[in-house]
């Protein structure tokens, strides 16, 4: 996949983002561990899974053998949609490999419907996308702007 952009003002708080914030020493460990603890979080395990952030840039990057495609791109969307993050340098792989999904960025006023109208030409797929992006999404309505979604293939 390579580096993804991502809204740097959307996604999860899971720390600071003031610029005295990111001056502090160790900051971008800190913010790498916390991506990493998210991802656990998620339920989503790799081999040697590896999470750095760089501040300035608001880049992360991240490493790692995932055990699938899909486990792989949930990963990087975990690490790109978090507040302060406008880049994911994926460096993972994947065991077994299968056909990569489109991505999507979330606008004012969409609907998993509305998105599943526009990739699959279904409203009522919708579904399809919402389990594509568990455990991140934990309702179907609650996707927000800036947000980027894993839309697998019909």
């Amino acid at each position: 996949m390579g580096l993804l952009s991502f809204i740097k003002e959307a996604g999860e708080k899971l720390f600071g983002g003031s610029t005295a914030h990111a001056a502090e020493p160790d900051a971008n460990k800190v913010a790498g561990d916390a991506i990493k603890t998210y991802i656990e979080s998620q339920g989503l395990k790799a081999t040697g899974l590896t999470v750095t952030y760089e501040a300035g840039s608001g880049t992360v990057n991240v490493y790692g053998v995932a055990p699938d495609q899909q486990t792989k791109e949930k990963i990087v969307l975990c690490c790109g949609n978090v507040k302060n993050v406008a880049k994911v340098n994926d460096n993972m792989s994947v065991d077994q490999s299968a056909p990569e999904a489109q991505f999507y960025t979330v606008v004012k006023g969409d609907t998993l419907s509305k998105v599943s109208k526009q990739y699959y030409g279904d409203a009522n797929q919708y579904n399809k996308i919402f389990e594509a992006n568990k455990p991140m999404l934990k309702s179907p309505d609650l996707i927000y702007p800036g947000q980027v979604l894993r839309i697998p293939p019909a």
